[in-house]
């Protein structure tokens, strides 16, 4: 039995390397079943992170038009603030001037009114002197208090006479 021991060890020994190696290509084929899986998903991570990479790219645009968009508008903004103030300031300038030229004719409409007011006190002064020296002097005045009217001549209206409209003339009518 010596010689069939070891050979029985060797063979077990084999069996035992066999199943080592089994065991050991199993765990390769699934290690490398692991690693095409893990590289499917980093590919698919890859190309998840480029479309990324070009949607914030893509963004990073519309930001920046935006922006741009929207500094534009705040200049404008404001451009029509300044132009408001200054129509606003023109406004006011301009209803200054209409009030100082409204104080001016009120000014003036009194002026004339107390001038008026005078005249009228100078022409019945006049009248009261007038008929005082008329009654002084027994003169009976051409200044009564009944004016009389002469009618006023009104032109004898002129006829007109119809005149046909031929054709191509035009009716002004």
């Amino acid at each position: 039995m010596a010689p069939s021991a070891p050979r029985t060890r060797d063979a077990a020994a084999l069996c035992m390397k066999q199943i080592a190696l089994d065991n050991q290509g199993r765990t390769i084929r699934r290690l490398r079943a692991q690693l095409a899986t893990e590289r499917r998903g980093l590919a698919t991570t890859k190309k998840e992170l480029e479309d990324t990479q070009v949607a914030l790219e893509a963004s990073h645009k519309v930001i920046a038009g935006l922006t741009e968009i929207g500094l534009s508008m705040s200049k404008k903004i404001e451009k029509m603030k300044v132009k408001k103030q200054q129509v606003k300031a023109n406004h006011v300038e301009c209803h200054q001037k209409f009030q100082a030229r409204i104080h001016e004719a009120e000014d003036s409409m009194q002026a004339q009114h107390l001038i008026i007011e005078a005249l009228v006190e100078k022409k019945d002064s006049l009248l009261q002197t007038i008929q005082g020296l008329q009654e002084a002097n027994n003169v009976p005045g051409p200044f009564d208090d009944e004016w009389e009217e002469e009618p006023e001549e009104q032109p004898e209206e002129e006829e007109i006479e119809d005149i046909l409209l031929g054709e191509g003339e035009i009716d002004d009518e």
